[in-house]
């Protein structure tokens, strides 16, 4: 039987596989370590990074575009899942990426994607929010302040004001999406969630990456924030940080006490907020000059590398297991 049969173990691999959840998030997961790996100059191992993420992110399209033109009931269905969001949060992490490689039109064509993607996935997501969600709850704050990351980051980078002031009220949405995400998530998921609930505390992480470019996209040339805003920016962002590593001592005890080794897809949602954590830590003491908090930001991003090469090879192992029991015997 030919590998292109319509009963091949790799077309059943591929009928099988879950929308987004997992391609999405190992893209976020993979990018997120790329930008560490960048700040923290080790830029060889940033740019493989970069290309692992960048073929994900084909892949994901190509799955997105799929279901879309063949699978139309089934695609609406699940967008508004809270998995459908990694498409958005995975495009803001490349193209914030692709800006720090001084491929501005580039990361420009993937914000304004993710801007187009947005409106449209965050409606259909909030809309089907209930009582006791998993931490996919969180991802509307992810996807919201990805946008505001990429757009401060942008707006350094092409000297935009009216980008920053944009990015500035996707921030304050952000965190409004977080609070009531909050109210929905169920809290047993700490102890319980497959990986997902470490979304609780990388969106904070986030939102604090997100508040740091805010303060380091001003400059004299713009003028965006005047001191009172700047000190407001400046306190909540530290806040937010603050709140991001208490997240993830919580979330680290509570792995410790329930331990879950199984492999599970949803385990690059736990990738992506320890690389977070650690990006957001390593921003945040370059953005309001706390140099201390380099150190601490380093261990957290070899942490969230050597997190993503487990979590990489159970993918790995768990896509063998698939291909062999779908192989006709």
């Amino acid at each position: 039987m030919s590998g292109t049969s319509p009963h091949s173990p790799l077309r059943a691999l591929w009928t099988q596989r879950p929308p987004a959840a997992g391609a999405g998030a190992a893209v976020m997961a993979t990018g997120i370590v790329s930008v560490g790996l960048h700040l923290t100059g080790y830029e060889t191992l940033s740019r493989i990074a970069l290309v692992l993420a960048c073929a994900a992110w084909l892949g994901l399209t190509a799955d997105f575009a799929l279901r879309l033109l063949r699978e139309r009931a089934r695609w609406f269905a699940d967008a508004g899942t809270p998995g459908a969001l990694t498409a958005v949060a995975a495009t803001t992490v490349l193209g914030t990426r692709f800006s720090a490689l001084g491929r501005q039109t580039l990361a420009e064509a993937l914000l304004a994607l993710s801007a187009l993607l947005w409106p449209v996935l965050i409606v259909l997501v909030v809309g089907h929010w209930k009582r006791r969600m998993p931490g996919g709850v969180f991802l509307g704050c992810v996807a919201t302040q990805g946008l505001a990351v990429l757009g401060a980051t942008l707006a350094a980078a092409e000297s935009a004001a009216w980008l920053a002031h944009t990015a500035l009220v996707l921030f304050w949405l952000g965190l409004i999406l977080y609070g009531v995400a909050l109210f929905r998530f169920d809290p047993r998921q700490v102890l319980e969630g497959p990986g997902d609930q470490w979304i609780a505390g990388g969106a904070l992480a986030l939102s604090a990456l997100a508040g740091s470019q805010l303060i380091a996209a001003d400059s004299a040339r713009l003028y965006l924030w005047n001191d009172d805003d700047r000190g407001v920016l400046r306190a909540v962002t530290v806040a937010l940080l603050v709140l991001g590593l208490a997240w993830y001592a919580v979330l680290l005890v509570a792995e410790f006490v329930r331990p879950r080794p199984r492999y599970d897809a949803r385990r690059w949602a736990t990738v992506f907020p320890m690389g977070m954590t650690a990006v957001a830590t390593l921003s945040v003491a370059a953005g309001v000059d706390v140099p201390w908090l380099e150190t601490p930001g380093e261990v957290l991003l070899w942490i969230s590398a050597a997190a993503w090469s487990a979590v990489a090879a159970g993918a790995v192992h768990s896509a063998r297991a698939a291909v062999r029991s779908t192989a006709p015997r």
